[in-house]
Order: C-alpha cells, then sequence, then structure tokens
C-alpha cells in the first residue's frame, strides 16, 4: 500500500474540541495524531480521534492542493472558542494575538520602549492625538455610535453613564468621592454662574442648561460662561 496526502479532522471523545490539519505520510497508515503547540495539553488530558477527511494524489501537485483545502477548513472557523487550531497560513487566531498583544506591551513596560518612553504628558498628548484620528475615522465611515440611529445613541449614552456612575460609586470617585458639604459647596457655584448655549442662545444656570440641552440632543460642550 502506497503512503497517502490528506486532511483530517480529531474530535475528542469527553469533549467537543476539534482540530484540522493535514499530513504527508512517509509511510502508508503511518501514525499521526496532529501536530499541536498551543493546545497539545487536549491531547493529553482527553481520548482523540482521527477522521480522514479527503485524499489527494501523492505529488507535490496534490500535497499543495491538500496544504489549500486544509485552510479552507480551518480559516472560517479559527476563531470558534471550540476550534484548536491557532494559525492558518499568516494568520493567527485572536487568542494568539490578545497574548502576542500582552506580551509584547509588557515588555515595552519592563524596557521603557514605545508609550513607556514618553514622559507623563508627552503620553497625554499621544493618546488624545490617536482618539481624536480614530474619532474621525469613526465618523467618516459611519461607524460606532457615528453609525447609530439617535435614538440608540441616546440609549448607548445612558447605558454608559450608569456603568461609569457606579464604577464612580464603588472606587469614590468624581462627585462620588465629595464629603455632602463639598457636593453642596460645588452646586451653589454652578447655581451662581448663568451659562449660554452656543446653538439656541438660551441662558441659565449649569444644570438648568444641561437639561435644557440634553432634552434638545444638543452636545453639552456647546456652552459659554455668560460674564
Amino acid at each position: 500500500m502506497q503512503p497517502r496526502i490528506y486532511t483530517y479532522k480529531i474530535t475528542f471523545e469527553e469533549v467537543p474540541y476539534y482540530y484540522y490539519g493535514s499530513k504527508k505520510e512517509r509511510y502508508y497508515n503511518q501514525e499521526y495524531w496532529g501536530s499541536p503547540v498551543t493546545n497539545k495539553w487536549c491531547w493529553e488530558l482527553y481520548t482523540p480521534k482521527k477522521q480522514i477527511l479527503e485524499l489527494f494524489d501523492y505529488s507535490d501537485d496534490g500535497y499543495k492542493e491538500c496544504i489549500k483545502v486544509e485552510s479552507r477548513l480551518i480559516r472560517p472557523v479559527l476563531n470558534d472558542p471550540w476550534c484548536l487550531n491557532e494559525n492558518c497560513g499568516k494568520s493567527v487566531s485572536l487568542k494568539i494575538r490578545r497574548n502576542n498583544g500582552k506580551n509584547q506591551g509588557k515588555k515595552n513596560f519592563e524596557n521603557s520602549i514605545g508609550i513607556w518612553s514618553y514622559d507623563k504628558d508627552t503620553k497625554l498628548k499621544v493618546c488624545s492625538s490617536g482618539g481624536k484620528i480614530s474619532g474621525n475615522l469613526l465618523l467618516k465611515n459611519k461607524k460606532g455610535l457615528f453609525g447609530m440611529s439617535e435614538s440608540d445613541k441616546k440609549k448607548c449614552q445612558i447605558a454608559g453613564g450608569k456603568k461609569q456612575g457606579s464604577v464612580n460609586k464603588k472606587l469614590k470617585m468624581g462627585i462620588c468621592g465629595l464629603t455632602k458639604e463639598q457636593r453642596s459647596e460645588n452646586s451653589k457655584r454652578q447655581n451662581s454662574t448663568r451659562w449660554k448655549c452656543l446653538v439656541t442662545g438660551h441662558i441659565s444656570t449649569y444644570n438648568a442648561l444641561s437639561r435644557f440641552q440634553n432634552n434638545r440632543g444638543i452636545d453639552k460642550s456647546m456652552r459659554t460662561l455668560v460674564e
């Protein structure tokens, strides 16, 4: 019997994990159970079963075709949580990319490379600049918040506000970190000044103008202090 070239699928008796691969045998029926690196633990912990999916001509062209078919099997499921493949050609799974990013970030921090080589003021400028560029791209391509309807935007803003409020309360940040007397003093200071809406010209106290602009969908940055 001649050796074979084939694609295969590994499954496990105890769990729904699976793995796709290809093999060019040195001799017929050569025992082979894949060559995982990142997820080798699954082969050691559970009972693997192999299913040969497709056979190819035992030639250079046959092997090339086999590799192409293997890629077509893996690529759609590369980020499936049950798929044990972590690579497909030059593509790697999100799990590997996240791990690589964390490791690189840690190395950069330890060696003061990239943004970690900047002083605090420069870091803030770089982050602010990056945020503006990202925001402009989202606006241009109508993605993220800019791709939502006005009603969906309001829902996200309300949900985000509630979440941030819970965080502030838990960590004693922002207004949640002030004493009752400090909050009272801030309220008196805000109510003693008058602010003007730059869109409508409406003038009121800080908090009242906030409610006015919120009810009309006006950005609260569109205001100025009335002297």
